[in-house]
C-alpha cells in the first residue's frame, strides 16, 4: 500500500470529524441519506439486513484468522492484531469525545463502527492477497472494496447512520489498516543483517604462490 494513500485516509478522517465537530450533520448528510432510503425496496432493506452482518465479529473474526493463511500477514501478525483493534478502540472512544446523535437515535454515531471494522479488516485481507496469483488477487480485492461499500450502504438504509458517520469510518478503518500495511512493508525491506562471504570455489585457482623448490 502506497504511503500517499495511507495519508489521504487520515486526511479525510480528520477532515469529516472537525466538521461533524464544528457543525454536527454535515449539509449533503440529509440529502444523500434520503436519496438512499428512496431506493430501499423491502428485499432492499432485507438484503442490507444480511450484509449487515459483514460488519460484526461473526464475520470479522474469521477474516482475521485467515490472515495467517498468507504469509504477508502471518509474518507480523501481532502487528495485525494490534492495529486492527486500535481500530476498533478509536471508534468506541471517539463516539462520545465528537458527541453526534445518530439520525433516529440519541446514541453517538460519529464514527460508524461497522464501517470502521469493515474498511480495516477487509483492507488487512485485500492486503494479504498480494501473495495470491494475479486473477485472485483482483477478484479479492475487488470483493473486498465492494463490500466495504455495501456495509456502509447498509448503515444508511438501517437507519443506523447519517452518510458522515459512514464515510468517516470508513477512512479511519482504512487509515489502520494501511498503517499496518506501511510498517509491514518497510520492516520486511529493511536489512536483517550482515551478510556473511560466500566461500570461494573449488574450481578457482589458488592464489598463494607456490614455495621454493
Amino acid at each position: 500500500m502506497r504511503a500517499p494513500l495511507v495519508l489521504l485516509a487520515w486526511a479525510a478522517f480528520l477532515a469529516l470529524a472537525s466538521a461533524v465537530l464544528l457543525t454536527g450533520v454535515l449539509p449533503g448528510d440529509e440529502w444523500v441519506r434520503q436519496a438512499v432510503l428512496a431506493h430501499a425496496a423491502p428485499p432492499v432493506v432485507e438484503a442490507m439486513r444480511w450484509i449487515n452482518l459483514v460488519g460484526t465479529w461473526r464475520v470479522l473474526l474469521p477474516v482475521a484468522l485467515g490472515l495467517l493463511l498468507f504469509p504477508r500477514t502471518r509474518r507480523r501478525w501481532w502487528l495485525w492484531v494490534l492495529v486492527l483493534l486500535l481500530a476498533s478502540a478509536l471508534e468506541f472512544l471517539l463516539k462520545p469525545v465528537i458527541g453526534r446523535p445518530r439520525p433516529e437515535s440519541a446514541a453517538f454515531g460519529f464514527p460508524s463502527g461497522h464501517a470502521t471494522a469493515a474498511a480495516a479488516y477487509l483492507t488487512a485481507l485485500a492486503y494479504a492477497a498480494g501473495d495470491l496469483p494475479p486473477l485472485g488477487r483482483r477478484l479479492t480485492r475487488a470483493a473486498a472494496a465492494c463490500l466495504i461499500v455495501l456495509v456502509g450502504l447498509a448503515r444508511i438504509v438501517l437507519h443506523a447512520h447519517w452518510p458522515s458517520d459512514v464515510l468517516g469510518g470508513i477512512a479511519l478503518g482504512l487509515g489502520c489498516a494501511g498503517v499496518a500495511a506501511l510498517i509491514s512493508e518497510s520492516t520486511a525491506r529493511s536489512p536483517t543483517g550482515p551478510t556473511s562471504p560466500a566461500p570461494p570455489s573449488r574450481d578457482a585457482p589458488s592464489r598463494t604462490r607456490p614455495g621454493p623448490g
